[in-house]
């Protein structure tokens, strides 16, 4: 049977599979715009399933894929039981708190008692704000978390940046950071014990890829 590696549809998918083709693993053009969300490699080795970001989590925990790639913020707020092996360096931003900058709050001791987050990662602000002693009201949104503060929905954001830009426009400013996100290579853990010398090899391999990167960088 062949190995199934679910990949992320949408920015993170062409770097991925240009990661993959150059560590051996495909060895032909993927196209995310697809209507087919299943497709086969060359050799029959390979079965990649196109999935959401989102869920990609989902489908490596259950079985449904042996391998995948996702998000440490997505991974962060799934909480699903997979073996996180590789950092791609893909897609780095970092998580943050950020506030209006009219309120003129800095830290987050200086947060209103009980103030509300708007966020699309609620269990992941929960934690980070009960590992601070805050207690807060978090409220699930899934776009548009800068309009938030601006409509008195919430007195302040968790989201994802990568460099300021959004939230200088949107008059917010950071004054924590809760994680740094980039593309994480996952293993689904019962398959990376029955086909670990497969597993084991493809990581190597893209291990081996990336180094060369740095190589040439540096």
């Amino acid at each position: 049977m062949p190995l199934k590696i679910a990949l992320p549809k949408g920015r993170l998918f062409d770097p991925v599979v240009d990661i993959l083709q150059e560590a051996g693993v495909v060895n032909k053009d993927l196209d995310d715009d697809s209507r087919k969300l299943i497709l086969s490699g060359q050799n029959g080795d390979f079965e990649f399933i196109l999935s959401k970001a989102v869920d990609v989590p989902t489908y490596v925990e259950y079985g449904a894929a042996d391998i995948g790639v996702s998000g440490k913020d997505v991974l962060l707020e799934s909480g699903k039981k997979v073996c996180e092996v590789v950092d791609l360096g893909l897609g780095c931003c970092r998580l943050v708190v950020a506030v209006p900058k009219d309120l003129g709050i800095t830290t987050l001791e200086e947060l209103p008692a009980k103030a509300r987050v708007a966020t699309k990662y609620p269990q992941t602000a929960e934690r980070f704000f009960n590992q601070h002693g805050i207690q807060v009201e978090t409220i699930k949104l899934n776009g548009s978390i800068e309009m938030a503060p601006a409509v008195d929905l919430a007195e302040m954001i968790v989201d994802i940046t990568s460099t300021g830009t959004t939230l200088r426009k949107n008059n917010l400013v950071e004054i924590a950071e809760v994680a740094k996100s980039s593309a994480r290579l996952i293993i689904n853990r019962v398959s990376y014990k029955t086909h670990y010398g497969e597993i084991k090899n493809i990581v190597q391999r893209i291990e081996r890829s990336l180094n060369s990167k740095d190589d040439q960088i540096n």
